[in-house]
């Protein structure tokens, strides 16, 4: 499921190891040198989705197989922003935001954690390098900022389909947007990358990384491209402004909710992308697929007693008798201490956070789309005298969402 390139070409094309990445991995082999496997991230939000998943999930397969994953924060090109995918100059970023997000994202992936916990393998040496780009980036001086700017053209940069896109239409396009690709290649020279990961929509900017290895003398790296995980409506790619996410740090009720609920066209790519289980082997019933991915994603990300419990957990809500302990043990908790007494129905919901507005709550609960502990609230005026009548009671937004409510 991953592209590769460069692909090798000519009869010499399967035992040049500059062409043919198996011939690369017995040369290190033989040479006893673990290969160097780069991925970068900008910290640009707070959390990391399952769409993100698949690339730290190749980068641990590189890690068990004895190869060293370089794993850069892009602390300086996150405050330029990747231009990929946008139609507008992106936002920047301060420092301190970069920062903040920089050590959330880290926490997500494992560290502190035992490797078999955790998406990276944080413990063993030699396994991890975690690198900061501001660390060489901020030491550029201007002349070698121009001779970075040298090593590109503008009609190259426009061959960008984001570029192109703007441009056609008239959208502005700022110079140090042109940067990013330039700093991100440089990034692969400044570690010695034998090998980058990157999503099918990183192939530009993979590409400049091997332009400017090859200009500061040194071995292109290979450029290993995965898919695009589709969200959870199965149209757009997973992205956190789309609201069709599943974040990593979601707790296991949660997390299984949403992905029971996915699309069935992209059930089997979650189940190809998301685990290793063989599709072959699975039962053909399109919903007990989707189960048993709901599941078994939950398993690799909180274990296989929470995920468990987490299934058991969304039928007993679903069918209706999430009053029980059990059940509402496992459900985020919402406080009812903000909340005005007597609270109708409506209020309700946008006092503990559900909706963004009253009027929101009013067009969900008039849609069906509100339960209190599994029975429907109809009505967006019934009145709550108080707390008491409330808490421990689990309230459902849709599908996916749950809060069990506390008084305090």
């Amino acid at each position: 499921m991953a592209d590769l390139f460069p692909i090798g070409t000519g009869a010499d094309a399967s035992s040049d190891p500059d062409q043919q990445l198996s011939a690369r991995l017995d040369q290190a082999k033989r040479a006893g040198r673990p290969l160097r496997i780069k991925l970068g991230i900008d910290p640009t939000g707070s959390d990391i989705h399952l769409g993100h998943s698949l690339l730290f999930r190749k980068l641990r397969a590189f890690q068990d197989a004895g190869h060293t994953a370089v794993l850069i924060i892009g602390d300086f090109t996150a405050r330029i922003g990747d231009p990929t995918g946008k139609s507008a100059t992106r936002v920047q970023l301060s420092a301190a935001q970069v920062d903040v997000n920089a050590e959330t994202y880290l926490v997500q992936l494992g560290m502190g954690q035992a490797p078999a916990h955790s998406l990276l393998d944080f413990e063993t040496p030699g396994r991890l390098e975690v690198r900061r780009n501001s660390e060489w980036l901020t030491a550029l001086d201007l002349p070698q900022v121009i001779e970075l700017l040298s090593i590109s053209t503008v009609s190259q940069m426009l061959a960008k389909e984001d570029f192109s896109n703007r441009y056609g239409s008239g959208a502005p396009i700022s110079l140090h947007e042109f940067l990013y690709p330039l700093l991100q290649g440089y990034d692969s020279v400044h570690v010695q990358a034998d090998l980058e990961l990157g999503g099918t929509d990183q192939k530009f900017n993979v590409a400049i990384g091997r332009d400017l290895q090859r200009h500061f003398g040194q071995r292109p790296q290979f450029g290993m491209l995965l898919p695009i995980l589709p969200g959870l409506d199965g149209v757009q790619k997973m992205s956190k402004s789309l609201g069709n996410t599943v974040g990593l740090a979601e707790d296991p009720l949660s997390m299984y909710s949403k992905l029971e609920k996915v699309s069935d066209s992209v059930v089997d790519d979650y189940l190809i992308l998301l685990t290793d289980l063989d599709l072959a082997s699975l039962p053909h019933n399109p919903r007990e697929r989707q189960k048993l991915m709901a599941l078994e994603v939950t398993r690799a990300r909180h274990g296989a007693a929470a995920a468990d419990a987490a299934q058991l957990d969304a039928a007993k809500l679903v069918s209706g008798v999430a009053g029980s302990s059990a059940a509402a043990a496992e459900v985020l908790e919402a406080s009812l201490a903000a909340v005005n007494f007597p609270a109708r129905a409506f209020y309700l919901l946008s006092a503990v956070g559900l909706c963004a507005s009253s009027s929101e709550a009013r067009r969900q609960i008039q849609g069906g789309g509100v339960k209190l502990d599994g029975e429907k609230l109809t009505d967006p005026n019934q009145e709550f005298a108080g707390p008491e009548a409330l808490a421990g009671k689990v309230l459902q937004l849709g599908k996916k969402t749950f809060r069990r409510l506390v008084a305090g």
